[in-house]
């Protein structure tokens, strides 16, 4: 059997775990605190915690060090799919060098991200996981800190980022050679690059619901043209794969983006946050491609054969997913 009919049951094999991964990526979403202070020893709490039905939340609770005294009672609803709460806190001394925990998250597989924003607007940003359910309020953040955290963000927002890896799937799947495809990837690099630094910094905005149900459309327009280009018919995409990488990387980078937003910005930091964020992005997707490529290079060498029609699998299962994702996503507008 030839290497391509190989290369196309590995490319299967990817893009149908992207498929089955959306949904448990959903499950382990993760929970978000946020600490914002208010005055020398009052901060606002805001509990994000990923629901578990309708009127349900997973069992997660933020414990505050002894002497912390609610100044107002919490105040819940089930909202987008987790559950918020907010209320007011008293800390007499401050918050620098105090341990919070979250109670439960250790017998959960759900990762917690804390923000703390100080009144110079200084933030905290850490991530809990569950081996390590805790963490201390720092006075300020080191640069250091900076550049590690959002790097770690980086690379875990397109590694889970299941939409964004079935595009760039899609594009290994329709680019012919290794010159054609640097070109493609560096395109789709400095698109969703632009994008992003313009609507992190506020220059440009753009409503995210729309925004996550075009990523998809772009995932179908993509598999489409796999399939056009399989049949004898060769679309834009086959014949200038970097212009259509460029044209849906600006879209994408809106999508991280939307996902940074989410997080934010240290306000003394800025710049430093935001490339390594996008540094991380790019490590993740370098990872990924690197990957496929390998495991394609190595299944070529396997003595597998595969009748004639398997290459149509690949395309029709990343473009019925992403279609799934463009109807779920217009509903949600």
């Amino acid at each position: 059997m030839s290497g391509g009919f190989k290369a196309t049951a590995i490319l299967l094999f990817f893009g149908l775990v992207l498929a089955a991964s959306a949904s448990f990526a959903h499950e382990v979403r993760p929970a978000y605190l946020e600490l914002r202070q208010t005055s020398a020893d009052t901060f606002d709490v805001l509990w994000k915690v990923p629901a578990a039905g309708e009127d349900r939340r997973l069992a997660l609770y933020v414990r505050f060090p002894d002497g912390i005294v609610n100044l107002t009672e919490p105040r819940g609803n089930i909202t987008a799919g987790a559950h918020l709460e907010r209320w007011r806190i008293r800390a007499p001394n401050g918050l620098s060098g105090e341990r919070i925990t979250i109670d439960g998250l250790s017998s959960t597989m759900t990762d917690v991200l804390v923000r703390v924003e100080r009144l110079d607007g200084t933030t905290q940003v850490q991530r809990l996981m569950p081996s390590d359910p805790y963490f201390v309020v720092e006075s300020s953040p080191s640069a250091w800190q900076v550049m590690r955290t959002y790097l770690v963000l980086g690379i875990e927002h397109i590694l889970l980022g299941i939409d964004h890896l079935l595009f760039v799937l899609a594009l290994l799947i329709i680019t012919r050679g290794t010159k054609r495809l640097v070109i493609t990837v560096t395109a789709f690099t400095v698109a969703h690059s632009i994008t992003l630094a313009l609507a992190t910094l506020g220059f440009v905005h753009v409503p995210p619901p729309p925004v996550e149900a075009a990523i998809a459309l772009s995932i179908v327009f993509v598999a489409a043209e796999i399939i056009r280009s399989r049949q004898g018919n060769a679309g834009l995409t086959e014949r200038f794969p970097w212009i259509v990488a460029f044209t849906f990387g600006l879209l994408h980078g809106f999508g991280f983006a939307g996902a940074l937003s989410e997080i934010g910005l240290p306000q003394n930091a800025i710049p430093l946050a935001l490339l390594f964020f996008n540094v991380g992005v790019e490590i993740g997707q370098l990872f990924f491609i690197i990957c496929v490529l390998a495991v394609v290079a190595m299944a070529k060498r396997l003595p597998v054969s595969l009748p004639a029609w398997a290459w149509r699998i690949p395309p029709y299962a990343i473009g019925g997913v992403a279609a799934f994702w463009v109807i779920q996503r217009s509903v949600a507008f």
